[in-house]
Order: structure tokens, then sequence, then C-alpha cells
């Protein structure tokens, strides 16, 4: 099995309800887990609870502004709410180019198709071409050129 049927492999599992796989050929065996859905549902929470209690605050001290703060809030976190997240499929070294000399894949504002590539992450000296899942407008890089990058890690955010 070489790296880009496990790759492959980590996308389906990704896009499935499935939370573990064991392959076994010859000599070969491969493992993968997939994190439980539950953690992501803690990581959205805080951030609806903390817009929360800040509308809330205001209305006993004072009933007529407090609609008028909540008005800017509820745009902000309903806009980040329709943001979709290209996250890193693996551990390694992130660069937004192909060369120090080339382009970047994509810039904010720029649209992006699914399966476009949108970056590279160097992983024990192989360079794999990250490509979009989602099509849409790129909104944020949420990572400079050539830094580490973990599993799981959000790398751009996406309007669809």
């Amino acid at each position: 099995m070489d790296f880009k049927q496990i790759q492959e492999l980590i996308k389906m599992i990704n896009k499935s309800n499935i939370s573990e796989l064991s392959i076994e050929q010859d000599k070969f065996k491969i493992t993968i887990k997939q994190k439980e859905s539950e953690v992501q549902q803690i990581v959205t929470v805080p951030a609806v609870t903390a817009v929360q209690p800040v509308a809330v605050a205001p209305q006993p001290v004072a009933a007529a502004p407090a609609p008028a703060a909540a008005a800017p809030a509820a745009p902000a976190a309903a806009a980040a709410s329709n943001l979709i997240t290209i996250k890193s499929p693996m551990i390694g070294t992130f660069y937004r180019s192909a060369g120090p000399d080339k382009p970047p894949f994509v810039n904010v504002g720029d649209d992006v198709a699914q399966g476009k590539v949108v970056c590279i992450i160097e992983a024990m000296k192989l360079f794999n071409e990250i490509e979009s899942e989602v099509s849409g407008k790129i909104v944020k890089v949420l990572v400079d050129d050539a830094s580490p990058v973990e599993y799981d890690q959000p790398l751009f955010l996406v309007e669809p």
C-alpha cells in the first residue's frame, strides 16, 4: 500500500462515520482511528456561549441598549458559522506555494473549486499537495508559510 492510497483511505474515513479501520496485507498493517465527533461539538459550544452572556448581561441593566448591542454581534456570529474549515490531513510543514519563487496556490479572496490544490504539506521529505474538499471563496489563511502543522489543524476558512 503506497502513501497516496493511505491518504485516500484517511479522506474516505473522515467523510464517513467509521470510527476505526484496520488493514493487514502480508507484512504490512495499518490502523486508522477517527476522532469522536463530540470533540468538534465541544469546540463550537464555547464560541456560542461566549456571545450569549454578552447579550444577556446588558438586558437587566438597560433594556433599550441591549438590542442595539446584540444586533452587530448576531451578524458576526452568523457570518462565522457559515464558514467551512479546510484542515490538515497530516502532520508536517505547511507551504503556500510550490517553491520560494512561485506564487501562492491561493490567496484571501480567491475562489476555489473542489479538488483544487490549496497548499503543500511536507512530511518525511515528501511534498503532498492538499486539495480543497469544498468550493467557495478563501476568507482567511490561518497558518504562516513554512510553519509546522498538526493533524486536523485548521489551515483555511472558506465561504461556500
